[in-house]
């Protein structure tokens, strides 16, 4: 069940076409100082996400414990997995889970909570990062 709606992160991305898995594209995203808010924090995120495409067209990816976050008092590390697909408009949508490990004092209530998130880019390149906790 959604919990509590953690807090939005946006900004622009970038990607990048990495070797084929089993025939099919796998792409690298990265993100470079996106900022916004998390568990009422002002932060901005620094990641790299892989994608590779499955057969049926849609996507799996992971950011394997190669994810920032950094806050005015310290920082939080992520990794995150979900599965996504190809928008209409010729963005990307992902759904997925991500688990913090916060040294920061104010990200200190993320410690040990599975957060569900939505990953939307835009043909341009520009994502928004909604966090909700999972109860």
């Amino acid at each position: 069940m959604l919990g509590e709606h953690l807090g939005t992160l946006s900004g622009p991305t970038s990607m990048k076409a990495l070797p084929a898995v089993g025939g099919f594209p796998t792409f690298e995203t990265t993100v470079a100082g996106i900022p916004g808010t998390l568990a009422g924090a002002e932060v901005v995120s620094f990641a790299t996400y892989s994608a590779t495409m499955r057969a049926d067209g849609s996507f799996y990816g992971e950011c394997p414990n190669s994810g920032v976050i950094m806050t005015a008092d310290g920082v939080a590390t992520f990794r995150a997995t979900g599965t996504g697909s190809p928008t209409e408009d010729g963005g990307m949508s992902f759904k997925g889970v991500v688990y913090f490990e916060p040294s920061a004092p104010s990200l200190a209530s993320l410690a040990g909570v599975a957060v569900v998130y939505d990953w939307i880019v835009d043909p341009e390149g520009n994502a928004t990062w909604d966090l909700w906790e999972w109860n």
